[in-house]
């Protein structure tokens, strides 16, 4: 099936097919590492992209036409709605497929699905942003909801590493926290260069390091998998416990409505049940997925 041909059925199957994508132009494109790109776009449909909505945390599926699909979390935030982003790591077909497209290029999107992070149980509390590389994609659309309803919430902590400074995502979100009065920014890098002048040391050490209190705190916790698995203890020596944690199991999505059967944990589905999730839920799997 040709993207015109998807174009042309798309309304007609839109009640009845949910695997049918809507067609979505690429608007401009944002290098962020030698294999990390993030994409702008819209919905081709204007009608489509002014009443489309969606709330941080959740994901959908891009669809590069003749190549396949996969899913990724929507990583802009529903507060600035000039256009919707994704960030994808080139490590696949259809990665690869991606990473070849340029601007102006039409792709699939179908969404959004799972859950969200619970903005209203947030409200009034203190944030501890947890991140490493592209897994702060997801985090990203949060931070920038919580900055943009600053009124909302309490103190914010961000810390934020990666491998090395070039493996650094989103390097203008973390000029722009780090300017921003209001949050505490600390960025990382496991081993650094010449030219690096912040901090050098594992996320989950810096996390102790930087000692956030527990106290009325919430902690969102995203990024490669041997992060995640060290982080949690950090925490729980902090103070917090597992109700306090927060995080998404991007890794586990798989076609975002809980029928393939390949996203499921134990008795959780994670695009049914998830992403996001508290450590209290997922406690008893981290040990055997991470």
């Amino acid at each position: 099936m040709t993207v015109s041909d998807i174009s042309q059925r798309q309304k007609f199957f839109a009640q009845g097919n949910v695997y049918l994508p809507h067609i979505a132009v690429i608007e401009k494109i944002i290098e962020e590492t030698p294999g990390v790109r993030t994409f702008h776009f819209n919905l081709k449909d204007q009608k489509l992209q002014k009443d489309f909505s969606f709330q941080s945390g959740q994901f959908a599926q891009y669809s590069v036409f003749g190549i396949g699909e996969a899913p990724f979390c929507i990583s802009s935030s529903p507060t600035r709605r000039g256009h919707l982003e994704f960030a994808a790591q080139k490590v696949g077909k259809v990665t690869n497929a991606l990473h070849r497209l340029g601007v102006g290029a039409e792709i699939g999107f179908r969404g959004p699905y799972g859950n969200s992070f619970p903005l209203d149980s947030l409200k009034g509390k203190n944030l501890v942003f947890v991140s490493g590389g592209i897994g702060l994609a997801p985090l990203r659309s949060l931070i920038w909801n919580v900055i943009d309803n600053r009124n909302k919430y309490k103190k914010i902590d961000i810390v934020y590493g990666a491998r090395s400074p070039a493996d650094l995502c989103f390097k203008y979100d973390l000029d722009a926290w780090d300017k921003d009065k209001t949050v505490n920014m600390v960025t990382t890098v496991d081993r650094g260069d010449d030219t690096w002048k912040g901090k050098v040391g594992l996320v989950p050490k810096v996390l102790e390091e930087v000692a956030p209190s527990a106290e009325e705190a919430v902690a969102i916790v995203c990024g490669p998998p041997i992060m995640i698995r060290f982080t949690f203890p950090a925490l729980e020596k902090l103070g917090f416990k597992p109700e306090q944690m927060l995080t998404t199991l991007e890794k586990r999505m798989k076609c975002g409505i809980g029928k393939c059967g390949r996203c499921n944990i134990g008795n959780i589905y994670v695009c049914r049940d998830g992403p996001v999730f508290s450590y209290a839920q997922i406690k008893d799997f981290v040990s055997s997925e991470y």
